[in-house]
């Protein structure tokens, strides 16, 4: 196979890749670079020419990436970040980033507590420029942020590795919700085990606090498991049951929903918030003013919630 002439190839084919791959569809890859889903499908077979390789697959959900295509994307999404970051040489001053995008990783718990407020103050300090938040959690976000899948993120403990950079933004505690009309602004641990729970977890069988109550010998009965904290408040509105949760999430649906919040009646050791990124992320004028962003929510929370 004879080597590919980089002059004969169009480098806006790999616009349309990264756009593909973190779009996972031609109508979206489209929408996101102003491009008519026509012209995108022209791109996409031009790029399977070039790499002799399908790329993306259609499924159920869209458009999947193949091996070669996942091997293909720090690559390009490097190379496409270099070439941003050369145009900010010219512009080092920005005060539009229109048609830029940053992604965070993140989990619904922490997109609940300081996603919203994320994007108002960006609105503010760096119009133009739109988040892209991506659901991780702590066991996967150094792999997924070396693999340049996101740019900033946020979990559990941080994420220092593989020449990765992070930061403690934040220390995080546990709160209940519930949904009655009982008064009283605590729970005894006679009244916390004797209702049904409702576990957020990933692995969906055992949690922080079934630990907690194993050390006072103690156990509670989990009537329901999910992995994402955004359902809770249709899992117990209405019920006896109740969650046990980051505080600061918990702060949040409470806020919206009415849910009440009460202090947990067992001692769970509190955890490090982290913010990680790519040891050269921060050249980047626009994941600075994101990485700004996420430290002063987190000031403003450590100040409330926790």
């Amino acid at each position: 196979m004879s080597l590919i002439d980089i002059n004969e190839v169009d480098l806006n084919l790999f616009k349309v890749f990264e756009a593909l791959f973190e779009e996972g569809g031609a109508t979206r890859a489209a929408i996101r670079l102003n491009m008519t889903q026509s012209a995108v499908s022209a791109a996409l077979k031009r790029l399977r020419e070039v790499f002799s390789d399908l790329l993306f697959v259609r499924t159920g959900r869209g458009l999947a990436p193949t091996s070669r295509a996942k091997e293909l994307k720090p690559l390009v999404s490097e190379a496409l970040d270099r070439c941003r970051r050369s145009l900010e040489i010219a512009s080092p001053d920005a005060t539009t980033f229109h048609g830029r995008s940053v992604s965070i990783g993140l989990s619904d718990d922490f997109e609940i507590a300081i996603g919203r407020q994320l994007i108002e103050g960006l609105a503010k300090t760096a119009p133009g420029l739109r988040l892209i938040f991506r659901q991780t959690h702590s066991q996967i976000v150094g792999d997924a942020l070396a693999n340049q899948e996101m740019d900033l993120a946020v979990s559990a403990g941080g994420a220092g590795s593989r020449g990765l950079r992070h930061q403690i933004v934040g220390e995080g505690t546990y709160a209940c919700l519930i949904d009655d009309d009982e008064k009283g602004d605590t729970l005894t641990i006679d009244e916390f085990v004797s209702r049904g729970h409702v576990l957020v977890s990933s692995g969906g069988v055992v949690g922080i606090v079934d630990e907690g109550l194993a050390t006072i010998g103690r156990r509670r009965t989990v009537i329901a498991s999910t992995t994402h904290f955004a359902s809770l408040p249709y899992l117990l509105k209405g019920t006896r049951a109740i969650a046990t949760i980051p505080r600061h999430a918990a702060v949040e649906i409470a806020r919206l929903t009415g849910l009440r919040l009460l202090p947990c009646p067992i001692v769970l050791s509190a955890y490090k918030i982290g913010l990680g990124w790519r040891s050269n992320a921060m050249r980047d004028a626009a994941i600075v003013k994101v990485h700004a962003a996420i430290v002063e929510c987190f000031s403003a929370l450590e100040s409330t919630h926790f």
